[in-house]
């Protein structure tokens, strides 16, 4: 139904954004709704997916179209619902995920939130041989602004990353584990979760 809308970001939380367009605030799931805090108050086209079931409706969104397009195929592949999707695409480094496919790198795949051997090996099965095309134009900069400088940050911006780890399926244990080399650091909520992601999935 929706392609993207395009509105400014009213708020950002550990699961998801709101983007108000023509006065409606659209609430927004997303791989790592932080990576959206620097936007505030600006006008930026977010893709859209509008998930429906008999239950739910929700709109998920994405920097561009082939972030998108690969969101839609891991939800075809049996075993994978929305929130196991965007745990995989929360590493904002989809290359990875569509490399270990190829590779059928299994023990790579195993590491995300809810994908056990069973699901990554129908991950390789469903989807081995049809995502090279996504790759070249992976993350487009469809942002005009410019990055902020990045500003310091204190425990706050750990808490949000935190959060948002919990949110994505990472267990208590898990989270524990990294959060002590998490704090030798002073990042934005978003390199944080890029840091944690990548802790994870060693």
């Amino acid at each position: 139904m929706y392609e993207y809308i395009k509105g400014k970001i009213d708020f950002v939380g550990p699961e998801y954004i709101v983007l108000e367009n023509n006065g409606i605030g659209y609430q927004i799931k997303t791989p790592n709704p932080f990576s959206f805090s620097s936007y505030a108050g600006q006008d930026i086209a977010v893709f859209i997916y509008q998930y429906v079931r008999e239950d739910i409706i929700s709109l998920y969104g994405f920097r561009s179209r082939e972030e998108k397009a690969l969101f839609t195929m891991l939800l075809n592949v049996s075993g994978i619902g929305p929130k196991g999707a965007l745990a995989i695409l929360a590493t904002g480094e989809p290359s990875q995920v569509i490399n270990a496919i190829e590779e059928e790198d299994e023990s790579f795949l195993v590491k995300f939130p809810g994908v056990g051997k069973k699901t990554a090996r129908q991950m390789i099965l469903d989807l081995k041989g049809k995502l090279q095309n996504l790759m070249p134009d992976f993350f487009p900069n469809l942002f005009t602004a410019e990055e902020d400088e990045k500003k310091q940050m204190g425990d706050l911006e750990l808490e949000e990353a935190l959060l948002a780890l919990s949110a994505l399926g990472y267990s208590e244990k898990e989270i524990k584990k990294i959060t002590p080399s998490l704090k030798r650091e002073q990042l934005t909520t978003d390199e944080y979760i890029k840091l944690a992601l990548k802790l994870l999935l060693k």
